[in-house]
């Protein structure tokens, strides 16, 4: 395996920030539910559970991110791209306090995690980690396959099973 990337490394460090604050903050939505300060108790419920699931899960991406798991990715992205507009709602809604940092956060986790060394090193070790001796599936010449749209769908029709 490469040395790990630096954008890897913030990417990673910048979403497990974002599961953590989440996982805090579920946490004190549940305890705030619990002791019956929580103003719409079934609104709250649902909050603490999307909060908790979702800060485990970004938790999750960012350790994915770390072991170059190339699925951990997708979704590093989707929470930036979530984070973006939220952060937004609550500049215009005169929360700056928090707003300006999750911005700020959600949009070098997105540039670190799309930049070419991220890429790179995601793609690379996943080449890797595979055998070194080539695939015997691999080795075949694929077969012709017809040039165009029509002929492709004939072929793909002709190999269907026909009910008797």
């Amino acid at each position: 395996m490469s040395k790990r990337p630096f954008t890897v490394q913030a990417a990673a460090t910048l979403e497990a920030a974002e599961g953590l604050v989440a996982v805090g903050f579920g946490v004190y939505t549940g305890v705030e539910t619990a002791i019956g300060a929580a103003v719409d108790p079934a609104s709250a419920i649902g909050v603490t559970v999307l909060a908790l699931a979702g800060g485990v899960g970004m938790l999750a991406c960012a350790r994915g991110l770390l072991r170059a798991e190339q699925w951990s990715r997708a979704p590093t992205v989707l929470t930036q791209l979530f984070a973006l507009p939220i952060a937004w709602s609550l500049w215009q809604s005169d929360r700056p306090g928090i707003a300006l940092p999750m911005g700020v956060i959600a949009a070098l986790a997105l540039i670190t995690v799309l930049s070419p060394p991220t890429t790179t090193w995601l793609l690379d070790d996943e080449d890797e980690d595979e055998d070194e001796a080539p695939r015997p599936e691999l080795t075949k010449a694929p077969p012709a396959e017809p040039r165009s749209l029509s002929q492709r769908l004939m072929a793909r029709l002709k190999e269907q099973p026909t009910k008797n």
